[in-house]
């Protein structure tokens, strides 16, 4: 992006520089020229990023023209003044705008009442409110210089002067943190507007600033401080001594803070085309009337980082205005993002209409990491979305879950992996159950046979048949041989090949540039022998295997060929046998044959059933061990949820109460059961869940499978509930156990604007109060962006003013905000670092430059004035009719 002033930010201001001739005064001869001095002075402004200097010698303005015309040269404002003494013997650096000329300031300076311009050692005739109003009324800026000192206006208890509202500074000789202690806690308290005799209801401005005797000064950190302006001028730095705890810092105050944000956006086609915007890494918030692309531009924000909105009717708004707004032209939306999650590396996310998102790193390379991988945390909603959370519970328990401490976190992940082992336990449980259970109803049918066979013995044909049992055994054992033994051998030592040491993981391109390449080698070749020892040997096998197999194969056709013979024979037997109730003798051999048979067939799955059940009862055994380490597990989640819960109070206190009771909502056990389709029971006869205590869905099984007296007995429900539900199938009370039951929050909020607190349930607020206790949440530390279209929207005003707009203000150190908003409290009271003003024109929505940085840009400030108050006019009858 190019370098334009679209946002404001902390320059850095050096507010008491001296010219060349100061040294005199303070007695010192540093031995420069005034050319020298001013180069030195330049250089050393330029290495310290000093973006303003004031010019303020005492009574002295001859050498601002030489230092003014230099620094400008460089980009760099110079503010003239001087440094000017009261009748109470109080110093007072004035300054005045960027355009004033020497001449002008030799006017000012007789006009402040000195007594002779030509020592302006002398103190002014003028008291330091008299010198407050002179200052103002010739434009100029005034601040308490070194106000802790021997001659500062604190030392000399001038508070009548301290409370003067046209005194916007104070210079203080280091850190607030050096004054709070011993001789300097009671300055520390004025200067943080805690003493009542020097009350003010505009804090004051706390600023280092220096006199400069040698240019090297300049670099002590003390010397300047940082002032918030969109471009650096006179009119925005006076503005930002109207609201100095969001505009005035010293240097010690800025501590560097990691967090993602939105660089910039860009638009090619569609109702945005050409849309360019440099957001601030802090609070940002659009303006505009109705339809003017408030919403469109939120939308293409979520568009491009690929997320959905929450509700139903969320999404469908979203598809429509990405549809209408990008769809006809295929429009596309980019945003180039740092990533904390990524280590500050910078990335260009991309994305056309009809065509999913690409990201590219800073080096133009296309990348595999998604945005969620790069902004894994960011928040977007549209408009009313924070409604559709206050009424969701789900959507409020994902809400709170981005605050729990990385064991929940790996809990979590414990439980869903523990849940899915015990859905894969289920279907191997149930299919061994139904396996045994077909085992168990072929083999009951062996009596039956054996029966049957009697009957044969009886006919007196046992001795003539008595070889068909051993021919059916036969055929069964060479069925084995040849289907199962040597195939299930020949397919481990082929896994046993496929499972070989292969180096191509050591190529000599991996190892090139390795320090120890030669052991690696060495390795390499120790597995390259160990792989053809191992080839030789399961070659040599593998002959050993055709071998036994051809051998096998042959004694197979064999047994095959006499087996034929036998039954063969068997046939001829039939035919001997005689008739007996209408069936030939053929007939009858022939069933007992089948008979024999299907003996066969059954008699070894008597051994197996013994195996399956074994299977079972291990699954069992396993599915017990899960359901325990789960118990474990959640317990643990609890408590560590109600640890978090009690940090989170903490940092809400005075605000919101949050309360947790563990796996307590039963609604998923309900709907399942409603599912089963149990007989005579609807939801109302299940309500006893609701409040059942204890309760657990495994402990719910359990009774179930203990029958109907343990089910009343533990919970008093009625014959027709009990009935019903040990009526489930096995499976269905399987699936019982693995129901995860949420937890039930409960979110309260202080309801009262001051004084004594008065929590109330969110299901027993308004319909702004249930969302401004959403967004007490959503503005909690987060180290991704938070993006909000209209987030006033059913919100409380005074709540916006008092509540809200304050933690923004703190909150938007550490975090960006991109807000749209009709609320004037937002950017304004909010102090945004930037605001953009929409406006449409001819179909095409429009924010030129001009229209974009913060309330200090004359144009921003008068269009906000308009969409935001209603114009000039109307906001001054609002103030009449209000009586302020």
């Amino acid at each position: 992006m190019t370098d334009i002033y679209t946002k404001a930010k902390f320059w850095k201001c050096a507010l008491q520089v001296n010219p060349v001739s100061y040294s005199k005064y303070r007695g010192i001869d540093h031995g420069m020229t005034e050319e020298v001095y001013n180069q030195q002075l330049l250089q050393i402004a330029l290495e310290n990023d000093i973006k303003v200097i004031g010019l303020a010698d005492h009574g002295n303005v001859d050498g601002i023209d030489a230092i003014r015309a230099l620094m400008n040269e460089n980009n760099i404002i110079v503010f003239p003044g001087f440094e000017i003494a009261t009748t109470e013997k109080a110093h007072f650096a004035c300054l005045f705008p960027e355009n004033t000329t020497k001449d002008q300031l030799h006017r000012y300076l007789g006009a402040l009442g000195l007594p002779n311009p030509e020592d302006g050692i002398w103190p002014s005739n003028l008291g330091g409110n008299d010198l407050l109003t002179k200052v103002d009324e010739l434009g100029g800026f005034v601040y308490g210089a070194h106000c802790t000192d021997d001659n500062g206006l604190l030392y000399r208890k001038l508070n009548h002067v301290w409370q003067n509202p046209l005194l916007r500074a104070a210079q203080i000789p280091g850190t607030l943190d050096e004054l709070n202690k011993d001789s300097g806690y009671a300055y520390y308290q004025i200067l943080q507007n805690k003493n009542p005799d020097y009350k003010r209801d505009i804090p004051i401005g706390i600023i280092n600033a220096k006199d400069l005797i040698v240019p090297k000064d300049l670099a002590d950190p003390k010397a300047s401080c940082l002032i918030k302006m969109t471009k650096p001028c006179f009119a925005s730095f006076k503005l930002a001594f109207q609201d100095p705890e969001s505009r005035v810092r010293l240097n010690s105050d800025i501590s560097v803070k990691y967090y993602s944000h939105i660089e910039y956006l860009k638009v090619t086609g569609g109702y945005l085309d050409g849309l360019e915007i440099e957001f601030s890494e802090h609070l940002n918030s659009v303006i505009g009337g109705r339809g003017t692309g408030k919403s469109t531009l939120i939308e293409c924000i979520r568009y491009v980082l690929d997320l959905r909105p929450i509700g139903r009717n969320a999404q469908k708004q979203h598809d429509e205005i990405i549809k209408v707004n990008l769809g006809n032209d295929r429009a596309r939306i980019e945003l180039g993002i740092r990533s904390s999650k990524m280590n500050g590396r910078r990335f260009v996310i991309a994305r056309r209409y009809g065509e999913s998102t690409s990201v590219k790193d800073e080096n133009g390379n296309p990348s595999t990491f998604t945005p969620a991988d790069l902004l894994p945390e960011i928040e977007v909603y549209g408009q009313n979305e924070i409604y559709e959370i206050a009424q969701d519970k789900p959507s409020q328990r994902k809400l709170l879950s981005r605050f729990l401490e990385l064991d929940q976190q790996v809990s979590e992940r414990f439980i869903q992996e523990a849940l899915i082992k015990l859905a894969e336990n289920r279907q191997k449980l149930i299919e061994a159950q139904n396996n045994v259970s077909a085992i168990e109803d072929e083999v009951a049918r062996l009596p039956k046979l054996e029966e049957q066979i009697n009957q044969f013995k009886s006919l007196g044909l046992e001795e003539k048949l008595k070889i068909v049992p051993f021919l059916e055994m036969e055929k069964r054992l060479l069925k084995r041989i040849l289907e199962e033994e040597g195939t299930n051998l020949n397919k481990a030592f082929q896994s046993m090949r496929d499972s070989l040491p292969d180096t191509v993981f050591l190529s000599e391109s991996t190892l090139a540039n390795l320090p120890h390449a030669e052991s690696l080698r060495k390795m390499r070749a120790a597995l390259d022998h160990l792989r053809g020892e191992a080839e030789a040997l399961l070659n040599q096998w593998q002959g050993k295997y055709e071998d036994a197999k051809k051998s096998i194969e042959i004694l197979g056709q064999q047994l095959n060929s006499n087996i034929q013979q036998d039954e063969d024979a068997l046939e001829e037997t039939f035919k001997d046998l005689p008739s007996s109730e209408g069936k030939t003798g053929k007939q009858i051999g022939i069933e007992f044959q089948n008979l024999m048979k299907e003996i066969e067939r059954i008699r070894p799955k008597q051994t197996l059933i013994e195996s399956r059940k074994k299977l079972s009862a291990e699954l069992q055994k396993q599915r017990k061990s899960i359901l325990n380490e789960l118990s474990d597990t959640r317990a643990k989640r609890s408590a560590q949820f109600s640890r978090s819960l009690k940090k989170l109070n903490k940092r809400l206190a005075g605000k919101l109460r949050l309360e947790i009771k563990a796996e307590s909502d039963r609604a998923p056990v309900i709907q399942f059961l409603l599912s089963c389709g149990l007989d005579n029971v609807g939801e109302g006869r299940l309500a006893w869940l609701k409040d059942a205590d204890p309760f657990s869905p495994v402990m719910l099984a359990e009774n179930i499978r203990n029958g109907t007296e343990a089910l009343r007995s533990t919970w008093g429900i009625t014959p027709t509930v009990a009935d019903a539900l040990i009526r489930l199938t096995p499976e269905r009370i399987l699936k019982l156990e693995e129901i995860e039951l949420p937890d039930l929050i409960s979110i309260e909020l202080n309801t009262a604007h001051e004084g004594w607190e008065n929590f109330r349930a969110l299901d027993r607020l308004s319909t702004g109060q249930q969302c401004t206790a959403i967004l007490h949440l959503l503005l909690l530390q987060n180290l991704d962006p938070l993006i909000m279209d209209q987030p006033e929207d059913n919100l409380d005003n005074a709540f916006i003013a008092e509540r809200i707009v304050a933690e923004l203000r703190s909150a938007k150190i550490t975090r960006q905000f991109i807000f749209t908003t009709h609320n004037a409290n937002i950017p304004v009271f909010g102090d945004a670092e930037w605001i953009g003003v929409f406006e449409a024109s001819e179909g095409q929505a429009q924010m030129p430059n001009e229209s974009q940085g913060a309330i200090d840009v004359p144009q921003v400030r008068d269009k906000a004035a308009v969409i935001l108050e209603g114009g000039k006019a109307a906001f001054n009858q609002r103030k009449a009719k209000y009586g302020f």
